[in-house]
């Protein structure tokens, strides 16, 4: 083997090596990832949402229900649909209705949404960025006040 072709296999295996360890480091990073969704997002194409969700909206008005067997089921909404959020567990303080939710869990085969952790606005001028985005995308949110048309 001349210089030229030695340098080239080393060259050639050092990215190959790069290459493995990069597919791997991103295979066992895809188990984390979880896809934000508004309930527009996910009722348009629920076959791409089998697994791990964030949906966020706006807590619908008059949803909030306690059931001892089942925990606490909810409606999060935004412009243009609903999704039945089921939950078993503490809610946060700051929990209620009309305001900013953000619910990580999976979307059910019946069409609820099955939370394992539900997070709110930790005060009266934070929105999570993604949920504000997307509801003033739709015009349905400016700032903490739902808009009266919706």
């Amino acid at each position: 083997m001349t210089r030229k072709q030695k340098r080239f296999t080393v060259i050639f295996g050092a990215l190959a090596l790069l290459g493995v360890a990069v597919a791997l480091v991103l295979t066992a990073l895809s188990d984390q990832v979880t896809f934000f969704r508004t309930p527009t997002e996910l009722l348009a194409a629920p076959e791409e949402n089998s697994g791990r969700i964030r949906l966020g909206g706006l807590v619908e008005m008059g949803s909030v229900t306690n059931a001892e067997s089942s925990g606490v089921q909810f409606a999060v909404e935004d412009a243009n649909d609903r999704i039945l959020v089921r939950y078993s567990g503490i809610l946060p303080d700051l929990f209620r209705e009309g305001q900013g939710v953000v619910a990580e869990g999976q979307l059910q085969q019946d069409g609820t949404f099955l939370a394992d952790t539900v997070l709110a606005k930790h005060d009266e001028t934070y929105m999570p960025k993604e949920v504000a985005d997307r509801l003033k995308e739709q015009g349905y949110w400016q700032g903490d006040e739902v808009s009266a048309t919706q």
